[in-house]
């Protein structure tokens, strides 16, 4: 009598491990906006990925994706997940992953921040410019571009520690159950994607996302002709546009005069790019603490 509820017990046992469980609509909702955001790694080199446009729109669905993993983390099988396994590796590997994200959204933001400074003291030397300002105007535009090569010696370190994630963003995953493993590697699939975004706006920053060109080849194309032209690729970036309008303005004095204006215009355009790239990173960076901030709550609870 008692064998027959024993063996429907163990077969409905190993029904529900062979038939996995439906995902939780919050990890289809991260799945949307990782397909969204697909396509970043193979889109790195390409043309359309040269554009604080495409960048914004990059951060903007960074932050929605975010928004939706921090509802993950808070649910409360993920929770009882964290906590049942804090001694696990993975668990150890996705509070190292969560730093080392926020170190690097920290640094892309330094970056940021450092050719915001130069670039406003450059606008306002330029306006209180008079005659015989010269002088103090050309000073200035040495120190702009002495400065980006400080920004860009930050900004290739942080590119060399990037190297590294790869590896660590690999998880090992064995003997759990369906949703725990679904959370777990879409939590992987979350800080790859958000390092190849930083990885581009980082490239983009530095001016080396301008195509394959370097800032000279720039200049070169620019003092061929009589006025600096808005060729084909030269205004997809705009901090290589203003690296390169300045080297020209450096180098080519006679021409000084009439590319003031030109070279307003294009700094205009950076403060421009600088303040949505800016305001995209600031709230995907307080996203970020609270989601680590939340994970150590709940391993520490």
């Amino acid at each position: 009598m008692d064998a027959s509820p024993l063996n429907l017990k163990s077969h409905n046992h190993a029904r529900s491990n062979s038939l996995p469980s439906k995902p939780h609509p919050i990890i289809l909702q991260c799945n949307e906006h990782l397909a969204r955001l697909g396509g970043v790694s193979s889109d790195a080199t390409s043309s359309s990925s040269s554009s604080s446009s495409f960048l914004s729109y990059k951060l903007s669905g960074l932050q929605d994706l975010h928004n939706s993993v921090e509802k993950l983390i808070q649910l409360p099988l993920t929770q009882e997940a964290l906590v049942h396994e804090r001694q696990e590796k993975w668990v150890e590997e996705l509070l190292d992953g969560s730093l080392r994200l926020l170190d690097t959204c920290s640094a892309t933001k330094d970056a940021l921040l450092h050719t915001k400074e130069c670039t406003r003291e450059l606008q306002s030397i330029i306006r209180r410019r008079r005659r015989g300002g010269e002088e103090e105007l050309a000073i200035e535009v040495k120190k702009f571009l002495t400065s980006r090569k400080v920004a860009r010696k930050a900004i290739f370190k942080a590119l060399e520690n990037l190297k590294g994630n790869e590896n660590k963003c690999s998880f090992s995953i064995t003997n759990k159950d369906y949703q725990t493993v679904a959370s777990i590697s879409l939590l992987k699939e979350v800080e790859v994607i958000t390092f190849s975004i930083f990885e581009s706006l980082l490239n983009f920053i530095s001016g080396s996302m301008q195509s394959k060109r370097s800032s000279w080849s720039l200049v070169s194309k620019i003092m061929q002709s009589k006025r600096v032209p808005h060729a084909q690729g030269v205004d997809e970036n705009e901090f290589a546009n203003v690296d390169a309008a300045l080297q020209f303005f450096a180098i080519n004095l006679a021409s000084k005069s009439n590319g003031i204006d030109d070279l307003q215009n294009k700094l205009a355009r950076l403060g421009s790019c600088i303040q949505k790239l800016e305001e995209g990173l600031e709230s995907l960076f307080r996203r970020l603490i609270k989601i680590r901030v939340a994970l150590l709550n709940i391993l520490n609870h």
